[in-house]
C-alpha cells in the first residue's frame, strides 16, 4: 500500500487509477485532484 502525498490517504498500488512518476520514483492518489496538485508542485510533496 502507498501514501497519497497530498492527503495521506492509504491508496493501493494495484488498483491505482492515478498515479505519476517523478525522478524515478512513482506516486500513488487517491483522486484525481490529488494528482494535479502534486503534478502542479513536486518538490514540494515528494
Amino acid at each position: 500500500m502507498a501514501i497519497d502525498p497530498i492527503c495521506k490517504m492509504v491508496v493501493d498500488e494495484r488498483t491505482a487509477e492515478y498515479k505519476s512518476e517523478y525522478k524515478g520514483r512513482t506516486y500513488y492518489f487517491c483522486s484525481r485532484g490529488c494528482k494535479k496538485e502534486f503534478d502542479a508542485n513536486p518538490d514540494k510533496y515528494a
